[in-house]
């Protein structure tokens, strides 16, 4: 539950109140005024002051009304049934978990990873000119826009590209927060040590994710050496792929969006023709219905508190399901374990995690860059807590190399499956913004050997094929064994042929 804390409003002291749930949830009602039963003079004055407190009140209270739908301990939770729905664009939501997080009775977390996506940002470079694009066509065609599509008369594209917005930035602070206090007994003793891929928006994520860890702790000074890992081509980087040139640019580079485009036929057309329906003239192609509906989670993300974009608001409910599942199909096929090559991409991050895991150093021959790793600067083994900053299609393929959901069927791309379907895959579970897994190590009273967990956006994962119990441990032991896709070189050897 969320804290209640005070703020100063002048010369009054005023109370937060609880963030609401969701849209339908009302934050807590403001106390009533009950005015004396004096004399004409005393009601004038107590009504005068009476509105003045009232004014002042809903002034005040107009910046908790509109508090933004982030929250520090359970992500965004505004409208769920459509924002938990946008695919690796939605923002870090907390799933849920048949496992309670909470360590087992008599565990204690001796070893703390965290691996992190970027916070929320604008469209690439290149989807940035196609939603303008779109937005200028409707703009050009159309002559009426009833309803719910009014907005678009006057709307005016203002997203940039690539950059993290403020509402990503605040994504990655309480990222910091969260993990520290959920490992506080570890995290007020250790130093995290940060890596970050190289590009600008995951710097800057991971530097704001070590300032909300900082504001946590109440360690202002609080600082990190940073190695940052370039992702310039040619580079060895197991935060950033690039160097499989099979994977690059062979056949299993089209199979993600293969597996897109055939889903795509089957759920835009609908769509398309409702919109193009109510926007005469608009003629808007399947790619742009898309668009379309790209501009929900990317208005709302570039609002400063996250708001709900207008676009959201364009499209139904069942809508927004089969469109996470077309992003679902893409991070699967295009990185995950429908692709021959996708956990492939991940193996380099695996076999560092054995290395930290068990202090031996690094053993692969695939993405590492051994310059670094072989380095104890740049790649220490002593430490207790790592955070490393990446991205969505990285993390996918890191998560495949681990065997994360290898109880996930090939998904159906003629057929809408849900999460109970993919046994918990989906790119909205799985990578959204500022997606976040935790590897931990604990000790636990009566057994010799350490144990090792893994909880990926607060839903703790069973890990079946090491042998996880009810809490979802494995041994230490166990799990490193179960990493033999990944410490053989995990199909390395097709990468250039």
């Amino acid at each position: 539950m969320a804290r209640l804390w005070n703020r100063t409003v002048g010369s009054r002291r005023q109370r937060y109140v609880r963030l609401p749930l969701d849209e339908n949830e009302p934050a807590s009602p403001p106390k009533t005024f009950r005015s004396p039963r004096t004399g004409i003079l005393a009601w004038v004055i107590v009504l005068t002051a009476g509105v003045f407190i009232v004014y002042e009140f809903l002034r005040a209270d107009s910046v908790i009304v509109s508090k933004p739908c982030d929250s520090i301990d359970h992500g965004y939770r505004c409208s769920p049934e459509v924002s938990h729905f946008w695919g690796q664009y939605s923002l870090y939501f907390s799933v849920p978990s048949e496992i309670p997080p909470e360590p087992p009775k008599g565990c204690s977390i001796t070893f703390a990873q965290i691996l992190s996506r970027h916070g929320g940002r604008d469209p690439t470079a290149g989807k940035t000119i196609w939603y303008n694009y779109t937005i200028n066509k409707i703009q050009q065609s159309v002559d009426n826009y009833p309803d719910e599509f009014a907005f678009l008369k006057d709307y005016e594209y203002t997203l940039g590209a690539d950059q993290l917005t403020t509402a990503g930035q605040q994504q990655m602070v309480n990222s910091g927060t969260r993990f520290y206090r959920y490992y506080e007994p570890l995290a007020s003793q250790h130093q995290p040590f940060i890596r970050s891929s190289g590009q600008t928006r995951v710097v800057e994520s991971a530097k704001k994710w070590l300032e909300g860890f900082a504001q946590a702790k109440g360690d202002e000074n609080l600082s990190s050496n940073m190695v940052i890992i370039s992702e310039a081509e040619g580079s060895n980087n197991t935060l950033s792929h690039g160097l499989c040139t099979a994977f690059e640019r062979g056949p299993a580079s089209i199979v993600g969006s293969a597996a897109q485009n055939a889903w795509l036929e089957i759920f835009i057309p609908s769509i398309q023709t409702r919109i193009n329906e109510k926007l005469v003239g608009a003629n808007l192609t399947q790619s742009e219905t898309v668009f379309l509906m790209d501009l929900c989670p990317f208005e709302t993300v570039a609002h400063p508190t996250a708001k709900m974009s207008r676009f959201c608001n364009l499209f139904s409910k069942k809508e927004w399901q089969q469109y996470d599942y077309f992003q679902s199909l893409g991070k699967y096929y295009g990185y995950a374990d429908g692709n021959p090559l996708g956990a492939t991409q991940g193996v380099g991050f695996v076999n560092e995690l054995v290395s930290r895991m068990t202090g031996k150093p690094v053993q692969d021959d695939t993405c590492t860059n051994h310059t670094l790793d072989f380095n104890e600067e740049t790649f220490p083994l002593d430490r207790k807590i790592y955070a490393d900053f990446s991205h969505d299609n990285d993390m996918t393929s890191i998560f495949s190399a681990f065997g994360f959901y290898n109880d996930t069927v090939p998904l159906s791309n003629t057929t809408l499956e849900n999460i109970k379907d993919t046994n918990g895959y989906s790119a909205s579970w799985t990578v959204p913004f500022a997606a976040r897994a935790y590897f931990e190590k604990m000790t636990c009273s009566g057994d010799d050997e350490e144990f090792v967990r893994v909880i990926v956006n607060d839903r703790v994962l069973p890990l079946k094929y090491c042998g996880g119990d009810k809490h979802g441990r494995c041994k230490l032991s166990a799990f490193i064994d179960s990493m033999a896709f990944a410490r053989n070189g995990g199909h390395w050897n097709q990468c250039f042929v």
